[in-house]
């Protein structure tokens, strides 16, 4: 048996996280600059490597809690990413993951700590090795689930408007949503629940704060925008 493994190759096993999150109604992508080589310098997603006594889902968790300082979170799996030669230090296969927090709660310290900023989706810098590829699987994946599943509301405030909650799908689709339908189908959801708080920072009038009810969601988990 062990001779069997001995004769196979053996690889470096990573994780890359593409960290979402969305902030004055764009969204954000958390990046932080290379202090290593190789690429030291460049821009780059938040990895790591697989520890021998952990999963790599455990280990995409860490990577994330290492950078945020969050648990918990709303994690995906995008793909594993093997090209021999993606990486020119070793050969590396990593699982890429993505994950949608909201912006307030991460750790500013620890993000600061690690040398990473929140950049614009739109206005990326170019990033290492396969990272864009990461990138824009995530995105269409998060796309694609986002009209089906809750899955944005894991990128706001547990308090939000309509408007922001418009701005959000506007920022995760790249593209204008017809006010009147969105609010008549989000009318229609009894699991978004307006409360009797009024967020007045936009206008003296104020606007209705609303939230996500898991509870009531998942008797009746019927979603699409």
């Amino acid at each position: 048996m062990n001779s069997f493994y001995k004769s196979k190759d053996r690889f470096y096993v990573a994780v890359d996280c593409i960290i979402f999150g969305f902030r004055e109604g764009e969204l954000k992508l958390l990046l932080l600059k290379r202090d290593f080589e190789p690429a030291k310098g460049e821009w780059s997603l938040m990895g790591g490597f697989l520890k021998n006594n952990e999963s790599i889902d455990e280990a995409a968790s860490r990577v994330l809690r290492d950078l945020t300082g969050l648990e918990k979170v709303y994690m995906e799996q995008v793909g594993v990413f093997g090209e021999v030669n993606r990486d020119p230090g070793e050969r590396v296969l990593s699982a890429a993951y993505y994950a949608l927090i909201n912006i307030n709660e991460n750790d500013h310290e620890i993000v600061q700590k690690h040398n990473a900023y929140w950049v614009k989706i739109d206005e990326l810098p170019p990033l290492i090795f396969d990272h864009q590829d990461m990138v824009t699987k995530a995105r269409d994946i998060m796309r694609r689930k986002a009209s089906i599943e809750p899955i944005g509301f894991n990128l706001l405030p547990e308090l939000f408007t309509l408007t922001q909650l418009q701005q959000l799908y506007e920022a995760i689709y790249g593209e204008p949503v017809d006010k009147r339908n969105f609010r008549k189908r989000i009318a229609d959801m009894d699991y978004i629940e307006k409360t009797d708080k009024i967020d007045k920072s936009g206008s003296k009038r104020g606007a209705f704060l609303y939230k996500f009810n898991n509870k009531s969601y998942k008797k009746d988990p019927k979603f699409k925008l």
